[in-house]
């Protein structure tokens, strides 16, 4: 039996992110996972249901903080910069986390089956943002417009800060974020 050591999530996390490159998710076994961290198996079912919530745990922390940075948004601005706001707000929580959000979008693209989780994952954000908006008064379809609309602009931010594209490199997660606002409404302006 391995000795505790702290930040078993942590651990799992990175096991599984270098089992994931390494060999494919598909080919990585949980007990793989937890034997790279000097975990057991019961360990790594403790912190994760499967070995595909590895990566994706974060997202509830992610929603609270868009759900938050809406409510937190001044008064009086369009519902797409609110969302906007928030997007930049949960840039923050990302920032640190580039090189592991690099490899995770190598993974997540690589996999079938990631990719539909990964769906599902921006829908429900949708969803809540939708439903933030609402509660600031914004009806719909403005209000699920503009959620909908936001959580593309993250998609699309979000790959090019995590060097999906090959650009965005230098500039901070909120910084691609704003020029991808700013180029939705020209986008929409033009129309």
């Amino acid at each position: 039996m391995t000795r505790w050591e702290p930040n078993a999530r942590g651990r799992l996390e990175l096991a599984a992110l270098e089992l994931y490159s390494e060999r494919g998710y598909d080919q990585t076994t949980v007990a793989e996972i937890a034997g790279r961290a000097g975990l057991t198996e019961r360990t790594f079912f403790r912190y994760f249901a499967d070995k595909r919530e590895v990566l994706f745990y974060g997202s509830g922390m992610l929603q609270d903080t868009l759900v938050q940075g809406i409510a937190d948004a001044p008064d009086g601005l369009s519902p797409i910069d609110t969302v906007g706001t928030a997007l930049a707000g949960a840039a923050e929580l990302l920032e640190e986390r580039r090189e592991l959000s690099r490899q995770r979008q190598v993974i997540v693209a690589a996999t079938p089956e990631l990719r539909e989780r990964e769906l599902i994952k921006l829908a429900t954000l949708a969803a809540a943002l939708a439903d933030a908006l609402r509660k600031r008064g914004v009806t719909d379809p403005a209000a699920s417009l503009a959620a909908e609309a936001g959580m593309a602009v993250f998609k699309v931010a979000f790959q090019r800060w995590a060097g999906q594209d090959g650009d965005g490199a230098g500039q901070t997660l909120a910084q691609i974020i704003a020029e991808s606002i700013a180029a939705l409404k020209s986008v929409a302006a033009a129309g």
